[in-house]
């Protein structure tokens, strides 16, 4: 038993990977994706109770302890925290496993000392990445956390010689790190390379918009993926290793396709401070179209465009989602559908404060999947849509990303409702969005705006709808 016992466990290591592998595939899909997270959770728990079986495992009451704390804090937080505060939820989660991983290279680091051991290079150096890239994962994710919360302003925070301190900062780390490699034994110096790596997790955020907050979360997940890996180096668990590198890499996958959504670099939304007052340079908050005329009507005139239409395009935005609004707006396409209207969703990439953050509120909601459709696949339909109906959304939908050189959204692909034949906005009033831009579609022949909260607005249309 005792020789089979470590073949077992790498061969159940084997099979958690690939649930692990398979649950990702899943995930790509809205039809698939609870079942991708079901597998992923069996595979995950074969890894915890193959590692549990290891002999390096010595006490199991401690473990037990945790596990309880643990699962009962994460069965409370699924039930008490709104859908609409996911963001905050996924934030905090990415920073708790960056600082889990961090820990594990500070505990090994600690025991090494204390027994008097040699510290081997390469586990030297696993531990000093995981350390940088664990603290800035907690420490970032907690400041993201903050802002998204609100504890904190979401707009950017910059101040004179930002740059030239983080260089410093970074060449600090540096400097401990080879000290270290060299004298493996410094505690202070060891303590100290952790307390820069967590500053430098504060840096890396604050200077970073609400609005780029999609970005920024699939980052920091994908950082706190490869700390779990080099975790796996430092304590050599292949299991950690491999569970780490496809968080790590699915995470830079879909950061990379946030940032073509926005049709911007990863560099420029760390380094750019979109969203600050300095950033608003298109024309329109240059003072381009804000004197022009703004068409306004009630919810009995949007029930009739709505009701009696035979197309309809829904565009939710962070807007629906702060007003908790998707369960409204899920009875109001039934209403629809009822008459013989033909609903669809509109999904933009970034649309909210995370990557999937729409899709995520609507299948609270019990939207169908087959009603959701992605940029690429809805923007062709519009010339055909009778009503686009916008809940929220601002920049996403904002036609001087197609039409201004001048803004600082150009390029930026967005959902094209002004070739809608008319168009719906809800929204509370005419303010900007996260580029402090003014929204050239409010001022369009065809848009109407219905000014109010979202939730409000939407139970009204129900309300005049039924009554058609």
């Amino acid at each position: 038993m005792s020789d089979f016992l470590p073949t077992g466990i790498q061969l159940t290591y084997l099979v958690a990977a690939s649930l692990f592998i398979l649950g990702l595939k899943k995930l790509g899909s809205p039809a698939t994706a609870r079942q991708g997270n079901v597998v992923a959770a069996v595979g995950m728990l074969l890894a915890i109770v193959a590692t549990l079986l290891d002999q390096h495992v010595l006490n199991y009451e401690m473990i037990l302890v945790g596990l309880a704390i643990g699962s009962g804090i994460g069965a409370i937080a699924a039930y008490k925290v709104q859908m609409t505060e996911m963001p905050q939820m996924v934030g905090l989660l990415n920073g708790l496993g960056g600082a889990a991983s961090a820990l594990v290279a500070v505990a090994e680091f600690w025991r090494l000392l204390g027994n008097g051991e040699a510290i081997p290079l390469d586990v030297n150096i696993s531990m000093l990445l995981d350390v940088l890239i664990g603290g800035v994962t907690f420490t970032g994710s907690m400041l993201a956390f903050a802002k998204l919360q609100g504890l904190i302003s979401g707009t950017p925070i910059t101040f004179p010689l930002q740059q030239p301190i983080n260089a410093l900062l970074l060449i600090a780390y540096l400097a401990g790190s080879a000290y270290l490699i060299i004298t493996p034994d410094s505690l202070p110096v060891f303590l100290g390379v952790v307390a820069v790596s967590l500053v430098l997790g504060v840096m890396f955020v604050i200077p970073i918009g609400g609005g780029d907050m999609p970005v920024v979360i699939s980052l920091l997940n994908s950082l706190s993926g490869i700390a779990a890996a080099a975790a796996g180096f430092v304590v050599m668990n292949n299991m950690l290793i491999i569970a780490g590198a496809l968080v790590g890499a699915s995470g830079l996958i879909l950061t990379e396709i946030m940032c073509k959504a926005m049709n911007r670099s990863l560099f420029s939304v760390l380094f750019s401070a979109f969203g600050s007052s300095g950033a608003s340079g298109g024309g329109a908050a240059a003072g381009g179209t804000t004197d022009q005329t703004v068409r306004s009507i009630d919810p009995e005139e949007g029930a009739m465009m709505l009701g009696y239409a035979r197309s309809v395009v829904i565009v939710p935005g962070y807007g629906m989602a702060v007003a908790q609004a998707q369960h409204s707006v899920r009875e109001l396409a039934d209403q629809l559908e009822r008459m013989g209207v033909d609903v669809k969703y509109a999904i933009h990439p970034v649309a909210g404060r995370m990557p999937g953050h729409m899709n995520v509120l609507l299948a609270e909601a019990n939207v169908p999947y087959e009603q959701l459709h992605d940029m690429d696949d809805i923007n062709p339909q519009f010339d055909q849509t009778d009503v686009a109906l916008v809940i929220g959304a601002n920049d996403v939908v904002n036609p001087a990303a197609r039409s201004d050189a001048n803004s600082p959204i150009y390029g930026m692909p967005i959902l094209e409702v002004d070739r809608a034949k008319q168009t719906i906005v809800i929204k509370r009033g005419m303010s900007t969005g996260f580029a402090g831009v003014d929204n050239e579609l409010f001022y369009k022949n065809k848009t109407t705006m219905l000014f109010g909260s979202a939730k409000d607005m939407v139970a009204k249309l129900v309300s005049e709808v039924k009554q058609l």
